[in-house]
């Protein structure tokens, strides 16, 4: 799917690895590596994400298409991954995607009810039916107080739910920063002292930085600009060669996100939940917008932002004038500041001592789950 999934992928295994654990881990694309297609891969992201197709045709039918594919082929796909179980057999399978996680269950169970299956949401809410949440008996690791409550709806118990502190970032968020700001600036072309905005859109960029910027040239606000526009190097050459009245630097693809971060002051991009909570733990307040044309599964993000007092949420990026001349304010800012330093989201390090727990514990008893069937407590739409 998008960039985020694997992005988390990679975060765990940080950590785990730097922990020393005596484990074997492997990371699997499920679609590419076992059921054999990329299809959701260049739908995804090359269509919706790149080509923003998503504004063209309903994304409630493209959604609706891709549950119908995994309905048709759901026994053909099954076989695939209950013969991966077998040649691989592990000693536990955690799932950071939605849609499979009920063939992904199913087929685990196939082979074996004792190994320990585990869902870790990257989002900050589900989207009944079939999204994150199945009616299963598995673990579930929740970003967020609401996915425990949809969880708890679902008719999952306490000892199958595990809150966390926010959505898993990577552990580099966490290592201190002790370059000096004006001097590294500088260093880029950039003025010392002049509020800086970090404007970045995942990894593929987005040709909404371009509108963006020319909203931003044509205010009269003092502001300076740093872009990351990932793999879109066509979009990096645009911005880098178009006249501005404002400082800017321009980035293509970097891991050296936390260094860009700790010279802004704020961050305006899209309402993923992976690149706001790397900006709010990087106590940066954060710009998005959410519209009609928002993709379903970030909506949720927005109206948690707002509620925490996290940042601005525009309607469209075409007003990101007025949003940035009331954030830079400087008791606005003082408050934003103060709200986003005091959110401390440690889930990557929480996420590792859980699968530890959920790990250990199967292998010195097989866990056993009520025998109660929770589809029963299910909402009628599941």
């Amino acid at each position: 799917m998008g960039g985020g999934h694997r992005s988390t992928a990679n975060a765990l295994q940080q950590i785990i690895e730097k922990r020393h654990l005596p484990w074997e881990i492997h990371i699997v694309d499920v679609f590419k590596e076992i059921i054999g297609t990329m299809a959701p891969h260049q739908i995804y992201n090359n269509l919706i994400l790149k080509k923003q197709w998503a504004k063209v045709f309903s994304e409630f039918l493209l959604v609706s298409l891709f549950k119908l594919q995994i309905r048709l082929y759901h026994f053909a796909w099954l076989a695939r991954l209950t013969k991966y179980w077998q040649q691989h057999q592990p000693d536990m399978v955690v799932s950071l995607l939605p849609y499979v996680n009920r063939l992904l269950y199913e087929s685990l169970q196939a082979i074996s009810p004792s190994i320990p299956f585990v869902t870790l949401p990257i989002d900050l809410a589900d989207y009944p039916p079939n999204f994150w949440i199945e009616p299963q008996n598995q673990f579930l690791i929740c970003p967020t107080e609401r996915i425990v409550e949809q969880a708890q709806k679902f008719g999952y118990q306490k000892e199958q739910i595990f809150p966390i502190s926010g959505v898993v970032i990577n552990p580099r968020m966490y290592e201190p920063i002790t370059v000096n700001r004006q001097v590294e600036r500088q260093r880029l072309g950039l003025e010392p002292d002049l509020p800086t905005a970090l404007i970045m859109f995942g990894g593929y960029g987005s040709n909404t930085m371009i509108q963006i910027a020319r909203c931003l040239e044509q205010s009269s606000l003092k502001i300076q600009l740093i872009f990351i526009c990932g793999r879109n190097e066509k979009l990096a050459e645009i911005l880098r060669h178009s006249q501005s009245r404002l400082p800017k630097y321009v980035e293509n693809f970097t891991n050296e996100i936390p260094y860009y971060m700790h010279l802004s002051d704020f961050f305006i991009g899209k309402p993923g939940p992976g690149s706001m909570s790397e900006a709010i733990t990087m106590k940066l307040p954060v710009i998005t917008d959410c519209n009609a044309l928002t993709l379903f599964q970030e909506r949720a993000n927005t109206e948690w932002l707002v509620n925490h007092g996290f940042g601005i949420v525009v309607d469209n990026f075409r007003n990101i004038n007025t949003a940035v001349a009331e954030l830079i304010q400087p008791e606005n800012l003082a408050r934003y500041r103060a709200n986003v330093a005091a959110y401390n989201n440690r889930a990557v390090f929480e996420v590792a001592d859980i699968l530890e727990t959920i790990l250990e514990n199967s292998f010195s008893s097989v866990t056993h789950f009520s025998n109660v069937d929770i589809s029963k407590n299910l909402p009628s739409t599941v």
